[in-house]
């Protein structure tokens, strides 16, 4: 009786071992902004000396108009992910960015996790964000970013048939609830730094919007980008979406 309950006990220790071993599996590839597993994002290529100052959750009414003036100041051109929703309720603003020369990207209509929603929820997020924006600029949409980074093999497959490339990062920082612009701008530097040293370039997200307020304060946000464009302009070169290259091949996963 007492061996039966250990081998018992071992068998269940197994299985909730393999199945937490599935589950961080699972989560590794669906969050973590490098992973490749689910299927090839555009992240950062290595070569140092560029960044892509990439920016969600937009367009915000009172920040956004902010941000596109400081960068037109110092002539330097973003990557905007706009929540669909948001970019319907301000059109001008949202055309505005695009005049601007900067890239609009798709960040969904209502900013949910699409990992845990269904095909159905996944196409009309990304159709109905698609169709807006290109009907407020008169421009094809083609780069798109999942909220949260959050993403599994459909997201990417549906995205890649509406023709948007999936973009994620390699430097953020919790800047949306962060107050202090100078500890934004010195967590993103350490960052970029970092992948400087190993020969990268940095593809950094910063928020220009909030997915739950549309007018939220991004004042901190918005000052930190301006420190790090004085920070690294003449030292790297600021590139949209454009310049971007696919992540490592995708790891093959054998299925019986």
């Amino acid at each position: 009786m007492l061996a039966d309950s250990a081998r018992l006990i071992a068998e269940g220790i197994g299985a909730a071992a393999a199945v937490g071993l599935v589950a961080g599996g699972w989560s590794y590839a669906a969050l973590t902004p490098q992973s490749q597993i689910f299927g090839p994002t555009l992240i950062a290529p290595e070569r140092a000396g560029e960044i892509a100052l990439t920016f969600d959750d937009g367009p915000n009414p009172v920040w956004t108009p902010k941000l596109l003036d400081m960068l037109a100041a110092h002539r330097v051109k973003a990557t905007f992910f706009l929540v669909g929703k948001y970019a319907e309720a301000e059109p001008y603003l949202t055309r505005h960015i695009a005049e601007s020369g900067h890239i609009i990207g798709n960040h969904s209509w209502s900013h949910p996790n699409l990992a845990l929603s269904s095909r159905k929820k996944i196409r009309e997020e990304l159709y109905s964000t698609k169709h807006m924006i290109e009907q407020i600029t008169g421009s094809r949409v083609r780069y798109f970013r999942p909220p949260f980074g959050s993403r599994r093999p459909f997201v990417l497959s549906e995205a890649r048939e509406l023709g948007m490339s999936p973009v994620l990062w390699s430097a953020m920082t919790n800047d949306w609830e962060e107050p202090s612009a100078e500890q934004i701008d010195n967590r993103l530097a350490n960052k970029v730094d970092a992948l400087g040293r190993r020969g990268r370039s940095a593809t950094i997200v910063l928020h220009d919007g909030g997915h739950l307020e549309p007018a939220a304060d991004r004042g901190p946000s918005v000052a930190a980008a301006q420190m790090l464009i004085k920070r690294y302009i003449g030292v790297r070169r600021f590139v949209t979406a454009e310049y971007l290259q696919w992540g490592p091949k995708p790891v093959a996963v054998r299925t019986r």
